[in-house]
């Protein structure tokens, strides 16, 4: 593999991009905003998503999705609710059995699919693996160590795609288990909302750690109800990327519930911000799942309560707190 294909150019899109261009491959990375990719192919700097990281000199920049055709390796990088529409715009350059790693983290709305049914059903002959983990963007682009599941069926494509982008400060590491790779990516980005939510209202550190230990509960319950492996999303795509979640303002997600938290509407916590916070689509989405396979899920419940305005936040709290004491298994 030399030449990768980036569909996707927000922050992460671009840090994958220079991951690719450090392991020594040549990235092309497309995306929508032409002011982007002009700023990135002649000062080397995403303005608009990375501002201040220096990219390699590799990394290049279209507009055109015909620039990718061609590519030996693709990662799809779009957000969760865009990436159906943009396969569909790609399929005309893609190839039968091209390795195709899915990096978007969320729940289709309407249709409530996972990002690997959505690949199946706009590009059933590539082949398929997803890329999730605890990851930063611009930690990544800076080069700052960091590791990550690659999940795929075949292994020896997975060792394939992880030796072509590993870098000694990116380490991917190898799962079979795609279903539960990109559930616990799914499903983390609304816990830290909720997480967000517990320190804006200054809950304290014991309610934030209770917080992370149940939705990590809720969080396997749906990954196994879905057919993924709870040894899968007690990994980095699952627990570690929670935590890295939950614990810094700098996630769009907990960002949002810090606000949400802290007295702001919906709105106001998303006005002027460019880059999208999964969860808030996810939301809406992983409670009608949650409600057809039967799951337990009270705080994504609640957290999809409070995003859709049907409960407040001080209202959503007391009733978690008021729930039934339970076993803990």
């Amino acid at each position: 593999m030399t030449r990768v294909g980036v569909l996707g150019g927000g922050a992460w899109g671009t840090a994958l991009a220079q991951v690719c261009a450090r392991a020594g491959l040549a990235p092309t990375l497309w995306a929508r905003e032409a002011d982007a990719v002009e700023a990135i192919n002649q000062t080397h700097e995403n303005r608009l998503f990375l501002p201040g990281v220096a990219l390699a000199p590799a990394v290049r920049a279209t507009t055109a999705l015909a620039d990718l055709a061609g590519a030996d390796l693709i990662l799809a990088v779009a957000p969760a609710q865009h990436l159906r529409s943009m396969l569909q715009q790609f399929a005309q350059h893609s190839q039968s059995g091209q390795p195709f790693v899915l990096c978007a983290k969320g729940i289709e709305q309407g249709s409530l699919k996972l990002m690997t049914e959505v690949l199946s059903e706009t590009l059933p002959q590539v082949a398929p693996a997803v890329l999730s983990g605890p990851s930063f963007a611009a930690e990544v682009a800076r080069g700052l160590p960091t590791a990550i599941t690659l999940a795929c069926p075949d292994e020896g494509l997975a060792r394939r795609i992880a030796e072509a982008i590993a870098t000694p400060a990116f380490r991917p590491y190898i799962a079979a288990d795609m279903v539960g790779a990109e559930t616990g990516g799914s499903v983390k980005n609304v816990l830290a909302i909720a997480c967000g939510i517990v320190e804006g209202r200054g809950l304290g550190r014991s309610a934030h750690a209770a917080l992370v230990t149940r939705g990590f509960a809720e969080l396997t319950r749906i990954a196994v109800a879905l057919g993924g492996r709870a040894e899968t999303v007690a990994g980095l795509c699952g627990l570690g990327d929670l935590v890295l979640t939950c614990s810094s303002a700098q996630s769009r997600n907990m960002s949002v519930g810090l606000a949400l938290g802290g007295g702001q509407t919906l709105a106001e916590a998303l006005s002027g911000k460019l880059s999208v916070a999964e969860g808030v689509e996810t939301a809406p989405a992983l409670r009608q799942l949650v409600a057809r396979l039967g799951v337990e899920a009270p705080i994504c419940e609640a957290v999809a309560s409070i995003l859709a305005g049907e409960s407040d936040v001080d209202e959503a709290i007391a009733g978690l707190l008021a729930r039934p004491l339970k076993s803990e298994t």
